[in-house]
């Protein structure tokens, strides 16, 4: 089962957006493309997801293989 974590290898601030790309099979850069551009029109969700990210995503140095 595939599970979502904040990036150590691919991280520019948290590693949430490394994180999405990863989870997701797209390129992290255009996952920061649209969290820029989300950010840009003035959607303070964006910054708001972003802080929730780094608090509820766990790190990937965190996870449990088993």
């Amino acid at each position: 089962m595939k599970r979502l974590y904040r990036t150590v290898n691919d991280r520019k601030l948290a590693g949430v957006c490394g994180g999405l790309g990863d989870y997701f099979n797209i390129d992290p850069t255009l996952v920061r493309i649209i969290a820029l551009i989300a950010l840009i029109f003035g959607n303070i969700a964006t910054v708001l997801a972003y802080v929730i990210g780094i608090f509820i995503i766990p790190n990937e140095t965190d996870r449990r293989d088993g």
